[in-house]
């Protein structure tokens, strides 16, 4: 089977699986990790369904997960997985959640998927294939664009928590990129880079960002017409920081970050 597919076809059952659990949260317990961010029975249930699918079909690949030891492979393909980005918003009942899911080939990504189950929405992109959109309402996915807007003034900027610009001492870039665009909103996490990729947004800003929750953003940002980079404008998912914007404010998006 083809992985891309397989890719799509799994994610969508996994998020069957954490809609049982976001509609009855009475039914179970949040734990803390050593980090002290948020656990639950959804993100290890998901994560154990979508290893055992890839392991099923695809033995020999690797599989580096957010819950569980990394799986080593000989095929080439790497799977990432983050059964639950945005846990946060999952415990509190909020829809934003997501299921990510990004696979490379000899170290270069060939795929990203994105999954909101709350709100019925599935994003991907697989390389030189484009970027594609399904809802409720749609029949058939849509192609993902990322907006045309040329002018930050008129952008609207994205970040997942304004805290952790005080993590890593950047406060200061937060708030000279905030000054300068139209609005500022934290539908952070993976909705974030959503939004730019359907051209809802023009830019998202992680200070602080796991592989996995990066892992399906460049190949998705990239053939949306967008780009995604660390802090350094390097392409890469590896540098644990993240910025998504529509291409052509990129730049100027770096430049404004970079003055400290």
């Amino acid at each position: 089977m083809d992985r891309i597919e397989f890719a799509k076809r799994i994610v969508e059952r996994a998020g069957e699986i954490t809609l049982k659990y976001f509609y009855e949260p009475a039914e179970y317990s949040v734990g803390r990790k050593a980090d002290e961010s948020p656990v639950t029975a959804a993100d290890l249930a998901v994560e154990e369904f979508l290893r055992g699918r890839i392991l099923e079909l695809f033995p020999d690949d690797e599989i580096l997960g957010e819950e569980f030891a990394s799986q080593t492979g000989t095929s080439g393909f790497k799977w990432l997985i983050d059964p639950i980005d945005g846990t946060k918003s999952f415990i509190h009942g909020v829809p934003l959640y997501s299921i990510l899911v990004g696979l490379e080939y000899d170290g270069v990504g060939i795929c990203g998927v994105v999954s909101f189950p709350a709100l019925g929405e599935m994003l991907w992109a697989g390389k030189r294939m484009g970027a594609w959109h399904k809802t409720k309402r749609s029949q058939l996915p849509q192609k993902a664009k990322v907006s045309e807007c040329r002018n930050i003034k008129d952008a609207t900027f994205l970040t997942s928590e304004v805290s952790t610009y005080d993590k890593i001492g950047r406060r200061g870039a937060y708030e000279r990129l905030e000054r300068r665009v139209r609005l500022t909103r934290t539908w952070g996490d993976a909705y974030g880079y959503f939004l730019v990729a359907t051209g809802r947004a023009e830019i998202m800003v992680d200070p602080i960002l796991s592989d996995w929750d990066a892992a399906p953003m460049l190949v998705i940002l990239e053939e949306a017409g967008g780009n995604f980079t660390d802090w350094k404008a390097n392409r890469t998912i590896y540098n644990k920081e993240g910025i998504a914007t529509n291409g052509l404010l990129h730049e100027e998006v770096l430049q404004i970050l970079g003055k400290e």
